[in-house]
């Protein structure tokens, strides 16, 4: 067992990666996010249009990852602003790009998540 280990432990390293990494992008804390949402906060659905159209929260808006830089101005920056997708991943990329332009925004994770929210 330990000579496996050693000898792969590189594999070892990148399954704990991205396990690590799935998680901490999948997860999300219902209770802030119901609060941000009893306040008003506006869900931005980061899923291409065709996912968007399969299922989505109510009263959110699609905003696809790809579209988000030509639609940002779309949004107040006085807005809370919860992002949501399939995993977690798109949104959290949305997030980023919010902020790194003065949004106030909250990665909601799974739009499934948040469904019953609303």
């Amino acid at each position: 067992m330990i000579d496996f280990i050693i000898s792969n432990w590189w594999i070892i390293l990148l399954i704990t990666s991205f396990l690590l990494f799935f998680f901490k992008y999948t997860r999300s804390n219902n209770t802030s996010y119901k609060e941000l949402l009893n306040q008003g906060a506006i869900i931005i659905d980061v899923r291409t249009e065709s996912e968007y159209k399969s299922g989505h929260i109510k009263n959110s808006i699609n905003v696809p990852l790809k579209d988000l830089t030509y639609r940002i101005s779309e949004f107040d920056k006085k807005d809370n602003i919860v992002t949501v997708c399939a995993a977690g991943i798109r949104a959290e990329s949305a997030k980023k790009f919010f902020e790194s332009k003065g949004y106030s925004v909250a990665n909601g994770g799974r739009w499934t998540n948040l469904k019953d929210y609303n």
